[in-house]
């Protein structure tokens, strides 16, 4: 009698609905706020970069009300530079638009910026931070407190996958200029390009135009997206994904499967709070990567079979749920894992995975070209301070002198690089040998390169010059 039990409600599982690999997600209709799909909702997540999206949104609103402007001057601090990479790592003093910072932390999620951008709007980065609580406190968000305007690791800063929706319905639907900021693959700074972590899903998903990613180890991937088809706009947060490729491809396909709904049982407002404990530490050492086998076995579009979002998984203690007796699913499980062979026409001619290939697959095909958006450092003579940097007694110059401005210095190894480069294509008889050419170079004073940055701390790529 037990057996049959056992074995009918093993039957009974194997038949509902099934969590994927992912922490916790949802999707909400953007102007109605109905849930369409959701596991887990309000359980207590890390937001990681997530945050930025009330960074931006808490920016914006003193831009609506006055305080402040596109044009108004931002500043690398001495605080904002202690910030960890992702980074800008300009030098302290560097001064740059509201509008610039925007770009640079919804798109690249530089966290230096983020502080910097918050000291500008709040005076401080604690009155900014008290800022970012009282709008979550406003809209909604029950669950949900900040600790910093870019969201590193802090244990204390929380908030739910429901929470993360109401935040980033309210973006879209308070500032829908906003969208000129998050739904860009990339920045371009000079002549060199710094893509978005959201790229791929912002070029292949059709219809795909935001928001914004995030990862810190004990949230795992992140995402907040946003698709329009047909003048309706969907919005998904899918928190705790094991990787980039599989948080795109679950998004993706939760998005294609939202579309054919209309409406769900609740609302953002209406969802009961189930609540739930955040991911132990180290969320990402236990939460392991599917691999090319393990994505297309949930995710091939050209399969025939569409096995996501509802997929079986493995329990994981304080993270995926109680384990089922003798029943062995997700990626604890052999087959689960490993998704059989992958198929060859996504492999190269040495047998290697051809990712490219397995995101036409999972994905799509890219149908956007990579087109970045540049940012520069320029302050426009019409600037001015923000509010709370005149409250403050903050002072800018609108337009720096020269000798005033950090200027970059030539790389010479770079430039040492291009010339060889060159004189090779030319070589010729009786062209001068490349062995006095590197002498000649290498005899000049070396010089720092990419002084505007500080040594060792940001992104690897010099200024460009003005």
């Amino acid at each position: 009698m037990f057996g049959l039990a056992f074995a009918l409600s093993i039957l009974a599982f194997s038949t509902a609905p099934l969590r994927a690999e992912i922490g916790t997600y949802i999707l909400i209709d953007a102007k109605t706020g109905s849930v369409l799909a959701e596991q887990d909702a309000t359980r207590k997540w890390y937001p990681a970069s997530l945050t930025k999206m009330m960074t931006a949104y808490v920016t914006f609103k003193a831009i609506r009300d006055g305080k402040a402007s596109l044009n108004s001057v931002v500043v690398q601090s001495a605080n904002s530079i202690k910030e960890p990479p992702s980074k800008m790592g300009f030098k302290v003093g560097t001064q740059f638009t509201v509008e610039t910072a925007l770009k640079i932390i919804l798109i690249k999620s530089a966290n230096d910026i983020a502080v910097a951008l918050g000291e500008a709007i709040g005076g401080s980065e604690p009155a900014f931070i008290d800022m970012m609580n009282a709008e979550a406190r406003r809209l909604g968000m029950q669950d949900t407190v900040f600790v910093n305007p870019n969201g590193l690791p802090d244990n204390r800063q929380i908030t739910t996958a429901r929470d993360m929706a109401i935040l980033a319905q309210a973006l879209r639907r308070d500032f829908p200029q906003a969208q000129n900021y998050y739904n860009h693959p990339g920045i371009k700074f000079g002549k060199k390009t710094l893509r978005s972590a959201n790229r791929e899903f912002l070029m292949r998903v059709r219809g795909a135009n935001g928001m914004k990613t995030g990862y810190i180890c004990n949230a795992g991937y992140n995402v907040a997206a946003s698709v329009t088809r047909k003048g309706r706009t969907l919005i998904a947060v899918v928190l705790g994904a094991a990787s980039g490729l599989e948080r795109i491809a679950f998004t993706r396909d939760l998005m294609d499967k939202g579309f054919g709904k209309r409406s769900g049982r609740y609302t953002l407002k209406t969802l009961p709070r189930q609540g739930g404990n955040p991911p132990a530490d180290h969320y990402c050492k236990r939460n392991k990567k599917p691999g090319a086998k393990g994505i297309m076995a949930q995710f091939d579009m050209q399969s025939g079979e569409s096995r996501s979002p509802v997929l079986s998984y493995a329990s994981r203690s304080n993270d995926r749920g109680p384990a089922i007796p003798g029943l062995r699913l997700g990626k604890g499980s052999k087959s689960e894992k490993s998704g059989g062979k992958v198929d060859a026409s996504v492999k190269l001619a040495n047998g290697k995975i051809d990712w490219r290939k397995v995101m036409d697959r999972t994905i799509g095909p890219r149908r956007i070209a990579y087109a970045p958006i540049p940012v520069d450092l320029h302050i426009p003579e019409d600037a001015t301070p923000t509010a709370a940097a005149m409250a403050a007694g903050g002072t800018f110059s609108p337009v720096l002198p020269k000798e005033g401005i950090p200027l970059p210095t030539p790389n010479p190894l770079r430039i040492l690089e291009i010339k060889l480069k060159s004189a090779a294509k030319a070589a010729a008889p009786g062209a001068v040998a490349q062995k006095d050419f590197v002498k000649a170079e290498t005899d000049a004073p070396m010089a720092a390169p990419g002084s505007l940055f500080q040594k060792g701390t940001g992104i690897a790529v010099p200024a460009p010059k003005p």
